[in-house]
């Protein structure tokens, strides 16, 4: 089924265990992390071990989509850069039509683009908008 046939369902009725729900929270987490500056979070990072690989406890690592669809829409997500609705000072959200569009384009479900790139884009816009807010426009160190 989908998920949006989910949503009248009392949640007693719909969760089936811890793990169960509407799927969104590591996407949400996910692009927190990445929205929030997580590039600056791993040029702290070294190696693991002497391996090139990302540290155990990374978040971008913890909070990787389980699905295919999940790929399938952070995949999306990292190709919307240009895609950004803008007002003087605040980022408004994604040119939604072009994201459909680009995502229709790749092949991704239109049931997970409208089920998950609302929520993406939330963080992102806040996000984003924090950043640009700050008076040295987000940058740390």
């Amino acid at each position: 089924g989908h998920l949006a046939d989910l949503r009248g369902l009392p949640a007693f009725i719909r969760l089936e265990g811890p793990a169960s729900g509407a799927g969104k929270k590591r996407l949400r987490a996910l692009a927190d992390w990445s929205f929030g500056g997580g590039e600056r979070y791993c040029e702290a990072c070294q190696p693991y071990e002497g391996r090139e690989q990302a540290c155990p406890d990374c978040p971008a690592r913890l909070n990787r989509p389980l699905t295919h669809e999940g790929w399938q829409v952070w995949d999306l997500v990292g190709r919307l850069g240009g895609q950004l609705r803008v007002l003087p000072g605040a980022v408004i959200g994604w040119d939604m039509a072009a994201a459909l569009a680009l995502g229709d384009a790749l092949g991704v479900p239109p049931v997970a683009m409208a089920e998950l790139l609302p929520v993406i884009e939330a963080v992102m816009v806040a996000k984003l908008n924090e950043q640009m807010e700050r008076p040295d426009g987000g940058k740390t160190g």
